[in-house]
């Protein structure tokens, strides 16, 4: 490439310290935004280099075409018809066509299509230097940026997320002409506000990063420096003798408050490590922005880790400084603690009796009454402790009422489970109290105890029958009870914990806990938008639609079931054999839909007429016997892997047999013989679907 026509481009917007939690993402807007549209003006060009730190945004294209080339272009005007008179005279619309494109009309060229005649304009079109489009990218780059609330600052007009102060725009070595929310641009960038506060000349893009953390004390990549400062946590984490707990989110703000990073190491008084380690965790995680430090159990030690922005040369004042800001947080923490410690549970779930969980629903605390209940039901039929289960479903929310949810909400179930064990319940009911959210998201874990899983499903299943109970089902994007994410949270349970409840019977019986409150017909409302997660959960794991429908088709009411059959109907599917026999299925599945009454319950063999029907009435009946043992066991991929035999007498059966025969009783049963048949695969899903 010429160094004439292609030069590097260095943007550098200069402001005052940005938004920590979306600095990243306005580095990339910004720099994407100008990408996209340099693209579509087809400049040619090489890698781009976003940068960000506190205090720029700033990118570098590398060898970008300085202008674009000159490009033909053809413009269609008026139908010909339309633009001359009857006298061959131009009209206004070829006039002004011509006009609008710099030609006279006798300039302009014919064009033939298949719906006519029309003019034509072939022309030039000049391209335009980088330093004319530029200014105009760059506005509309700012402009979209994702900012939800824009500020001025002293008595200017431009508007932006933080007070802008220095702009910098090279091309090559020249400076280009554009000014942006009210800069001039220039060459001079700025370093460490502290370091290096000094003007720093830039004589190309291509020294960007190596002039500013040379001469300016800043990392100007951030993923740069955010390696830095996550090697620089693990290093003093294990100066303390553990291991640096670096949670992603807190990285990523971490690293978008800093230009020079410095990690240092501070302890608190070990007598806070009484207070529950995920309180202390979240004061100084979001509240310090420091990282804990973890021993070799994943128990927290009295340490913590702070970055710096400045290399101080008494690294022990800043450390001590640190250390009595985060005494008064962890304090609290224990202040709240301790307080809470002089109650039970029960007595902190008392004020619960005042707190509307939803007003056509009840109170908090009734809805933990019908947790209780529920959860005891299920403890019974998955091998758990149903008192156990209802004691804790009764008390599973009282620890909202405590000063520690209410100063860290993240703390809610964890608290109950503290608070349990301090009062000495038994380990497995506390456990249950922390496993009742689970799982909070896709790929959380789910509760292991038994008496866990019985309260995280009644707590899920009486959200999910009570709101559908009031006709506030969720629609389109609007669910604000999170009900999708909560069906599928039993779903998970039941499947993945391997239990054998019935999906049909839980919902009944949540519903009958709410007794006249709620509509009970609406419980096929809330079984209906179960199956529809079903289809989100296995499309999500790369099932076929068709295979998950087909399961649906035969609704079976375990869900546990209706994994085995889309798994077996999954794997049938890859056989040879299915296409046919869905096709066959399908088939037989429209004879007899257009049947007036359902085919007769027996197929008499002295009507077997021909010898494929024959081979196939044979084979039915073997399959009904061989099958029988493999349905009361839920071998479904069994089932269908014996039910592949019958593709060719199906076949064969097809091919010579005429199903609608004109005697009546060898009509029917012929069509007794595909009714039993279907009814075979019928036993696992309905494959027919697997067709469409």
């Amino acid at each position: 490439m010429s160094t004439a026509t292609h030069q590097d481009l260095l943007i550098e917007l200069g402001t005052e310290e940005l938004p920590p939690t979306s600095l990243k993402a306005l580095s990339e807007a910004f720099a994407n935004e100008v990408l996209r549209q340099i693209d579509d003006a087809g400049l040619a060009h090489g890698a781009m280099t976003v940068f960000a730190s506190p205090r720029r945004l700033a990118f570098r294209i590398d060898a970008l075409q300085t202008a674009q080339a000159d490009r033909d272009i053809e413009r269609r005007g008026p139908a010909l018809k339309a633009a001359f008179d009857g006298d061959g005279q131009p009209t206004k619309a070829a006039l002004g066509f011509a006009s609008s494109v710099g030609l006279t009309v006798d300039q302009l060229d014919t064009q033939e299509t298949d719906k006519g005649a029309w003019l034509v304009a072939r022309v030039t079109e000049q391209g335009k230097p980088v330093s004319a489009l530029l200014p105009d990218f760059l506005a509309q780059s700012v402009q979209r940026l994702p900012i939800p609330k824009r500020m001025r600052w002293g008595a200017r007009k431009e508007q932006f997320v933080r007070p802008v102060h220095w702009l910098v725009a090279l091309l090559g070595n020249e400076v280009l002409p554009l000014s942006l929310l009210g800069l001039t641009a220039g060459r001079d960038t700025r370093g460490h506000r502290f370091h290096a506060p000094a003007p720093l000349t830039l004589a190309t893009p291509a020294e960007y990063e190596q002039r500013l953390e040379q001469d300016g004390f800043v990392i100007a990549d951030f993923a740069r420096r955010r390696d830095m400062v996550r090697e620089q946590a693990i290093a003093a984490g294990t100066q303390a003798g553990g291991q640096a707990h670096i949670d992603t989110d807190l990285l990523d703000e971490v690293t978008a408050l800093v230009e020079w990073p410095v990690a240092l190491l501070g302890h608190f008084d070990a007598d806070f490590l009484r207070v529950p380690q995920e309180a202390l965790i979240t004061a100084m995680q979001e509240h310090q922005k420091y990282f804990p430090v973890l021993d070799p159990q994943g128990k927290l030690m009295n340490a913590f880790i702070t970055l710096s922005n400045i290399d101080s040369k008494d690294r022990q004042a800043v450390i001590s400084g640190n250390e009595k800001v985060i005494r008064p947080r962890l304090a609290d923490a224990a202040f709240f603690y301790d307080n809470d410690c002089r109650k039970t549970l029960a007595e902190h779930a008392e004020p619960l009796k005042q707190v509307v969980f939803q007003q056509q629903l009840g109170t908090v605390h009734e809805k933990c009454e019908r947790i209780g209940r529920l959860a005891g039901i299920i403890a019974t039929q998955i091998g758990g402790d149903a008192a156990l289960a209802t004691q804790a479903g009764r008390l599973s929310k009282a620890d909202l009422a405590t000063e520690m949810v209410y100063e860290f909400d993240t703390m809610q179930g964890i608290m109950g489970y503290y608070l349990a064990r301090h009062e000495g319940l038994p380990e497995e009911l506390a456990q249950a109290l922390n496993e009742q959210y689970l799982p909070r998201f896709a790929g959380d874990a789910l509760p292991a105890t038994r008496t866990g899983q019985a309260v995280a499903l009644a707590d899920k299943l009486d959200t999910l029958v009570g709101i559908f109970g009031i006709g506030q089902k969720p629609t389109g994007d609007k669910d604000p009870y999170a009900l999708r994410r909560a069906t599928l949270g039993i779903l998970r349970i039941i499947i993945e914990q391997q239990l054998p409840l019935d999906i049909v019977a839980l919902v009944n019986d949540a519903a009958a806990g709410f007794g006249t409150r709620i509509d009970a017909t609406t419980t096929a409302d809330a079984l209906e938008f179960i199956n529809g997660r079903y289809r989100a959960m296995y499309q999500d794991h790369g099932i076929d639609t068709q295979v998950i429908l087909s399961v649906l088709a035969v609704a079976p009411s375990q869900p546990l079931d209706f994994d085995r059959r889309v798994r077996a109907v999954a794997a049938f599917r890859a056989r040879p054999e299915a296409a046919a026999l869905a096709a066959a299925n399908k088939r037989v599945a429209n004879i007899l839909a257009k049947l007036d009454q359902a085919p007769g319950d027996e197929i008499d063999g002295a009507l077997l007429e021909d010898d494929a029907e024959q081979a196939l009435a044979n084979a039915v009946v073997e399959a009904y016997a061989r099958t029988e043992p493999l349905v009361d066991a839920g071998d479904y991929a069994a089932i269908l892997a014996l039910l592949a035999e019958l593709r060719a007498p199906v076949d064969d059966f097809f091919e010579h047999v005429m199903v609608m025969a004109d005697d009546d009783a060898v009509r029917n049963n012929r069509l007794a013989l595909l009714s039993f048949l279907r009814d075979l695969f019928l036993q696992v899903a309905d494959i027919s679907e697997l067709g469409g």
